[in-house]
């Protein structure tokens, strides 16, 4: 497999500032790609892009609130206008916040939806004709816990298998168009995720710390792990593969509370 396989190549990353979303722009940027890089931070933007450049690729640094409606459209057209095409899209911004079916306002579940399902959705939806030209992929980066139910982060839960479901579904209505659409299921990825949910460090030291136990090889996971899947199932070697949501997470899916 050559190192450069996406050369020539444009791929769309959204939450690309951080954590797994920056682990797959930088991935695709080291396999030859040129990299959209969406985000809200505009100086992580600028940082994740001089990375991208260092690596010999192109990088367009994109800031967008994705929850808002006109931006995916923005997003899209901005992508095409600077790389002439769209290859693939990578959804990987996400929020996560504590809550349960008794304490989880309305405000938190809309947020929740708004930036797990909602985002996802229309960027698919704008980027989808010029996907369609290039015979382009679609990779969502989703959650065990869409997989499995896990208490305390109901919408969360909910949010994630709703985009597991909108990945089937696209999938088999893009098929005949030549268009794949997958995602992958990671555990417990160590990134800043739950601390802008509003952990603090010594929780979250302490939830790496039990993570230890629940995923049966004894660890969490790495963004750069989850990136590799990304651009497997992003490329040719995955050209059979559509529909599919991947478990990455150490076998934590495997396993019943105890």
């Amino acid at each position: 497999m050559s190192d450069r396989r996406f050369a020539g190549k444009v791929a769309l990353v959204t939450g690309a500032t951080s954590g797994i979303g920056r682990a797959c722009a930088l991935a695709f940027a080291t396999a030859g790609a040129k990299v959209a890089c969406v985000g809200r931070n505009e100086n992580a933007l600028q940082g994740v892009s001089e990375r991208i450049r260092a690596l010999d690729s192109e990088a367009l640094a994109i800031k967008a609130d994705l929850s808002s409606a006109a931006e995916a459209e923005r997003v899209a057209n901005e992508t095409v206008t600077r790389f002439g095409g769209i290859d693939v899209v990578v959804n990987a911004a996400g929020h996560i916040s504590n809550g349960t079916i008794e304490n989880t306002s309305l405000e938190a579940w809309d947020e929740m939806m708004n930036v797990n399902v909602r985002a996802a959705f229309q960027l698919m939806q704008k980027a989808l004709p010029r996907l369609i030209e290039r015979r382009g992929n679609i990779v969502n980066v989703s959650s065990v816990t869409g997989l499995r139910a896990f208490p305390g982060v109901l919408a969360y839960c909910v949010s994630k298998a709703a985009l597991d479901q909108l990945t089937r579904c696209a999938s088999l209505e893009l098929a005949a168009k030549g268009v794949r659409v997958n995602g992958v299921n990671p555990g417990v990825v160590v990134t800043e995720i739950h601390k802008r949910g509003g952990m603090s460090e010594e929780a979250y030291a302490a939830f790496l710390e039990h993570s230890k136990t629940t995923h049966p090889l004894g660890r969490t996971g790495r963004p750069e792990e989850i990136a590799a899947l990304v651009l497997f199932l992003a490329s040719d070697e995955a050209s059979w593969v559509t529909g599919a949501t991947y478990s990455i997470d150490g076998g934590r899916a495997q396993t019943c509370a105890r």
